[in-house]
């Protein structure tokens, strides 16, 4: 890549429409969901694989099934996105509020 579009494509990414949001990770054979909050959704998933495929991910539950079952067993959804409007101190709270809830009607664990 050359500098001048090195230089655009970095450009492209920080003017890009960040969505905040709630995620699930769900293990299709058994059934099992983590959901977690993030600021960014379009690069939670891509972080997330990554510290799974190292074995550094910080939730031993999910690290022991993604190691037991392997990639392909697992799938990432889009449970919630927030507006674009919202602060980011009120987006914290809501978060927040939408993280306990999907836990509790997924019966999940939080991540």
């Amino acid at each position: 890549m050359k500098g001048q579009d090195r230089k655009a494509a970095v450009a492209a990414y920080k003017e890009r429409k960040v969505v905040a949001g709630v995620y699930a990770v769900h293990c299709l054979p058994t059934g099992q969901r983590w959901i977690g909050r993030t600021p960014d959704l379009s690069t939670v998933q891509n972080r997330l694989w990554f510290t799974l495929r190292q074995g550094t991910n910080p939730h031993r539950s999910l690290q022991a099934a993604w190691s037991e079952r392997g990639a392909e067993s697992f799938a990432f959804e889009e449970v919630e996105r927030l507006e674009e409007e919202t602060v980011g101190y009120i987006r914290d709270r809501v978060l927040k509020d939408r993280l306990s809830y999907w836990c509790a009607t997924f019966d999940a664990e939080a991540i």
